[in-house]
């Protein structure tokens, strides 16, 4: 199986972990120019953007660890431009939200970072 199938087979599995904690899922491997989101979802009031992460054994770290800077920066820049396009009130609450998969444990950390900018959008 191909990475991106596999991706998409554990990104299935998390939409369906997090439809049982009670998020709406609104978008799936949502994509703009300024990045990917795995999952986009509602949570009670809030607008979250989840990376899912996968990991076979914890050889290569927890999956949990392995949404670095840069990462959470590409997320943040495709959410500003995503709640743009989708025009989302600016007053509506958002956080980024992770789902970690450690071959068979799911973990969701919600709020696991903040929105980070880093260099300029344009």
């Amino acid at each position: 199986m191909n990475k991106r199938k596999v991706g998409s087979h554990y990104e299935e599995q998390a939409a369906k972990f997090l439809e049982n904690q009670g998020y709406e899922i609104l978008e799936k491997n949502y994509r703009n120019s300024m990045g990917e989101i795995d999952l986009i979802g509602r949570d009670g009031d809030y607008l979250a953007f989840v990376e899912v992460k996968y990991r076979r054994d914890k050889r290569r770290g927890a999956a949990l660890e392995a949404v670095n800077s840069q990462k959470q920066r590409r997320i943040s820049r495709a959410a500003l431009l995503y709640r743009a396009q989708k025009q989302i009130p600016e007053e509506t609450p958002c956080r980024f939200d992770v789902v970690g998969m450690d071959g068979g444990e799911i973990a969701l950390v919600k709020n696991a970072f903040d929105f980070c900018y880093g260099k300029p959008l344009w």
